[in-house]
């Protein structure tokens, strides 16, 4: 019997009010986000790729609660949270947690990193006293390869690739299901980020996350995602299995996308040709039509 989706989005939505008149009524709005719909079953990994502008953290915002949406659904194991508020939200918040894009500024200056990455064993119960925090803080600083000593330091204290780390190892304390990350990689030097991205692999491997991993960096979402969906002006345009996207994009923007991909050779890099795309606005019955087996472009 095939598993349930671990998170299933319907339709999702989200507008944003731009301008008003004298009597508070919207005069103006931007839809960020346009019927997107996707599913990703347990320990996969789905990548969200797309140009700055293209909705993809409002997305991952929408699925996380930290924004309600303007319609649609998201149903994570089963159960609809579109709705939820306060204490129904409690139990969800456990098993889907974030990793965002700036590891500093996600940490607080003057919480010392082992009270941060201890603080939701303490708030959702899991710990019964300070002693016990610290071994559980302690582990998690092993399992995302930092030493426990650190743990009475400072944010400032570390670098960068350490900051993403204490921040993974926050987000995996409570033993999530899905994780979204947010860019998690771009603010870092290109030499850290393989190893982060390597940590997000190691991590599945040992406790079975699923993630929603967005990002622009192509070359990583190829090597880290299971599949991968392609968002432009708030819509997914082309999804489907990483290799099968790569290897024949269907959708002009998709084309585009990928031959804009840097090349780490230098003589490939110098003779490729970039693809253009001029956007054009949806036909107004446009939707996602599957052209083969789980590959989906909006036609």
């Amino acid at each position: 019997m095939k598993p349930a989706p671990i998170l299933q989005v319907d339709g999702l939505t989200r507008d944003f009010v731009m301008s008003r008149n004298l009597f508070g009524k919207p005069t103006h709005k931007l839809r960020a986000v346009d019927d997107v719909s996707f599913s990703i079953m347990p320990g996969e990994t789905l990548g969200l790729v797309g140009e700055s502008g293209s909705g993809k953290s409002t997305t991952g915002r929408l699925v996380l609660r930290l924004d309600d949406p303007t319609e649609g659904q998201v149903r994570f194991e089963g159960q609809e949270i579109t709705g939820l508020r306060g204490p129904a939200l409690r139990p969800v918040r456990k098993k889907l947690q974030v990793v965002f894009q700036d590891p500093y500024s996600s940490l607080n200056p003057r919480m010392r990193v082992g009270e941060s990455v201890g603080e939701p064993l303490s708030n959702h119960g899991v710990v019964k006293s300070r002693a016990e925090q610290r071994d559980h803080v302690a582990e998690l600083f092993r399992k995302v390869g930092l030493d426990p000593r650190f743990m009475d330091r400072f944010p400032h204290q570390f670098s960068g690739g350490q900051r993403q780390r204490i921040g993974i190892a926050r987000a995996i304390a409570l033993g999530p299901k899905l994780i979204v990350a947010d860019e998690p990689i771009t603010a870092l030097d290109v030499s850290i980020q393989a190893q982060i991205i390597n940590l997000f692999l190691d991590l599945q491997d040992q406790m079975g996350m699923a993630y929603l991993f967005i990002a622009h960096d192509l070359g990583m979402v190829r090597y880290l995602c299971h599949r991968v969906a392609v968002m432009l002006r708030g819509r997914i345009v082309e999804m489907g299995p990483t290799d099968q996207v790569f290897a024949d994009p269907r959708h002009p923007y998709t084309r585009a996308l990928i031959s804009a991909a840097p090349i780490p050779d230098p003589d490939r890099e110098a003779v490729r040709t970039r693809l253009s795309y001029e956007p054009t606005p949806p036909a107004p019955d446009a939707a996602l039509r599957e052209v083969s087996i789980g590959h989906w472009v909006l036609a």
